[in-house]
Formats: structure tokens, sequence, C-alpha cells
């Protein structure tokens, strides 16, 4: 067989390796690809090890760091009580409300399963005391994490928009957040109708937990506050680096003792930073050799230029409902992109592109996932956790065809 089959075989090796354990598939991915390489190839090792995603890798470890701290000091978590507060015990607004709440902690830079971590034990409390029911409450929490999840300077965001900057697609940054912001909030809003939501007008008002005095913020807090303020403006405004400019502030922040430089360290999700980064050197395996035009070629089969947009959005649906959507998905199957086109002969490279993060990440609800989970792990004493578990695994699975009919019929809107 030639270097071209091989590596296609070895990525998909990778592929139902991710669907069937939860092994971390970037070891198996950079094992594959060394003997892709030197063996196959007939490649130095230097050439395997310059396909190593050096700038990416920063930039995620720089962003995820920053975050980190402000998680592990409480700064993150102080914010998101006062957001519960806000609603001043009003049933009714208690899902909207944790939908901006996730939505605007996964926005400003951790990312979803760090933003669900934070608002799902206080959003399903919350619930609980005002009669919400928890199936509502988690379906919020868990879109507003992903609504909010690939904003331009957010962890995942920084994956998405490495993948597509790496292949010509430099302009879609925040038509990317605007199309997952979109579906997300379409979701959000029919389940907000179909499970109880106009009903909760009628329900008298609550006393919540979070209604007892919130401490006033410490210095260490504020100090946090200013950094990432200084942080998000210099990313907008002034376009510097979010990666580098992240480990300037993550410096500041140990420097003055806001926290710990051990815990800072251990907050930085580096199981996801190797798979992403494994998978990200796999693949660069399958470009050089050719994989990734018969990759591509494969793919092309199974779609037209007219309905592209829908089939791959199923596609990366129903693989991301058993594998990690930024670990796996992303990086697997954003670069064949352009070479999808070419092959089909037609369509547009930036909607197949959006729409593939869109099918990818709206399945993410399902407990099978680390965002599903954690809102199915947040359910208080009392609660049926197998009842809710049941409810979304089958909600994650319907959003396989939801994103898909959101794909093929009004992805072309945001590109």
């Amino acid at each position: 067989m030639t270097p071209a089959t091989l590596s296609v075989l070895a990525l998909l090796a990778v592929i139902l390796l991710s669907l069937t354990t939860r092994i971390n598939v970037g070891i198996v991915a950079i094992a594959l690809a060394f003997p892709l390489g030197v063996q196959v190839s007939g490649w130095k090792p230097e050439t395997v090890l310059g396909l190593f995603p050096s700038s990416l890798f920063l930039t995620l470890a720089g962003v995820t760091l920053l975050f980190g701290i402000a998680q592990e000091n409480g700064t993150l978590g102080s914010l998101a009580r006062r957001g519960v507060r806000a609603c001043g015990g009003t049933p009714a607004l208690l899902p909207p409300l944790f939908f901006a709440l996730a939505c605007s902690l996964s926005m400003i830079g951790p990312g979803t399963i760090a933003a669900c971590a934070l608002v799902a034990p206080l959003a399903m409390s919350a619930g609980a005391t005002a009669g919400v029911s928890p199936f509502l409450m988690a379906l919020m929490v868990a879109n507003g994490g992903n609504a909010g999840n690939l904003s331009p300077f957010s962890a995942v965001g920084v994956i998405v928009q490495a993948q597509m900057h790496k292949v010509g697609l430099v302009h879609g940054d925040w038509s990317v957040f605007a199309s997952n912001f979109a579906a997300h909030s379409l979701v959000a809003a029919a389940a907000y109708l179909l499970f109880g939501g106009r009903a909760l007008w009628r329900l008298p008002r609550v006393t919540l937990t979070s209604d007892a005095a919130e401490p006033p913020l410490n210095g260490r807090q504020w100090f946090t506050l200013v950094v990432l303020a200084l942080w998000i403006t210099g990313v907008v405004v002034f376009r510097v680096n979010p990666g580098l400019s992240a480990f300037v502030g993550a410096a500041l922040l140990i420097v003055a003792r806001t926290v710990d430089d051990q815990t800072a360290v251990a907050s930085v999700p580096w199981s996801v930073l190797l798979m992403v980064s494994g998978m990200s050197v796999l693949v660069g395996v399958l470009e050089k050799t050719g994989g990734m035009e018969l990759f591509s070629s494969l793919l092309a089969r199974t779609a037209t230029p007219d309905t592209v947009n829908g089939a791959m959005a199923f596609v990366t649906g129903l693989i991301s409902t058993y594998s990690s959507t930024s670990g796996v998905v992303y990086p697997a199957f954003l670069p064949m992109v352009p070479g999808l086109v070419e092959k089909l002969g037609g369509g547009s490279a930036l909607e197949v592109a959006l729409s593939i993060n869109v099918g990818a990440a709206l399945v993410d609800v399902s407990p099978l996932s680390t965002i599903g989970a954690l809102c199915v792990a947040a359910l208080p004493a009392g609660g049926d956790g197998k009842k809710l578990f049941r409810q979304m695994l089958l909600w994650g699975f319907a959003m396989v065809v939801v994103g898909a009919v959101f794909c093929q019929f009004f992805i072309r809107f945001f590109a």
C-alpha cells in the first residue's frame, strides 16, 4: 500500500479508537505518525517533529493557564454566583439566565467545559429550588456554554481558527462564532418552549440559596479581573497574539501571588492539549503523503455540492457524539475542507467548515460528552439521574439530525 493509503487508514483507526475507548488518541496519533513518516515515507525524524503545532500548543497553554488561574482563585466562581442573584428568584428567568451566564464565561476564554463546571452546580441547585425541570436547566447550561465556545478568544475557538487559517480560511473568525451561537441559541429557545418554560411564568418568586449575601471580591480577584480585561482588550482591539499575551497575564497573576504556581500549572488541561497536538501531527503526515487528497475523495463520494453542508454536519455530529469535538473532529476534518470542495466541483469552503463546527458542537449536550456529564453529575440529591441521562442522550442523538438540517438550509447566511 502507498504511504497515502496507510496514512488514511491510520487516521480512520484513530477516529475509531476515539469512538470506542477513553484512550487519549493524541498519544496513538503520534505513535502512528512516526513510523508512517520515517519507515514508510523515508523522512528524517526531524520532519515528523516539525509537524508538531508549536504555535497552537503555546496559544492553548497560555489561554487555559490564564483562565485556570481565574478559576482557581475564585474569580470566575464569584462572578457566576453574582449572576445567579441577578434573576431575583423569578423561576421563568432562571433558564435564560444560566444560558447567558454559561455563554459569557465560555466566550471570554475558558471554554465550555470550564464554564459548565462552574455553572452547572449552581444551575441545577437553583432549578431544583425553583421547581424548574432539571432537563431544561441542563440543556440551558450545556447549550449556553457551547454557544460561546467558538469565540475568537476562547480556547476551543483558537483550535478552530488555527485549523481554518492553515487552509486559507482567514476571514471567517466571527462567522464561526455567529453561526455556532445562532444554532445553539435556536436550540435552547426551542427547549425552553418544549419543556415548560412558558409555564414557569405562573410560578411565584422563590428565595434561592444564592440570595444570601455574596462576599465582596478580594484584592486578588480584583487584580485578576483587571488583568483579564486588559488581555481581552489587547486581543480584540489591538490584535495582540492571544497565546503569548495570555502568558504575560498569567505570569503577572502568579508573581502577584493571586494563586499558587503549582496549582496554576495543574489547572491546564494537558491531556486535551496532547490530544489536539497529536492529532495535528498525524494530519500533517496525512497532508505530506497525499493522504488528505485521498481522504477528501472518499468523503466527496458521500455528498454533492448541493448537499455537502448537511452531509458534513451529519457525519461530524455522529462522530462527535462518541468522540472529542475539539481534540479529534476539528483537527481531523477542518484541514480537508478545500480538497473536499475541489473534489466535489462546487460548494463553499467556508460553509463546509462552518457546518463541521456546528454539526459537531450541537451534539455535545449528550451525557457521553464531558459537558453533558457535568450537568448530570450536578443534579442535586434526590433527583432522578438515570432519567436525566436518558433524556440528554436522546436529545444529543436528535441534534445529529437537527445540526444537519440547520447547516443544509441556513449555514449559508453566516458565510
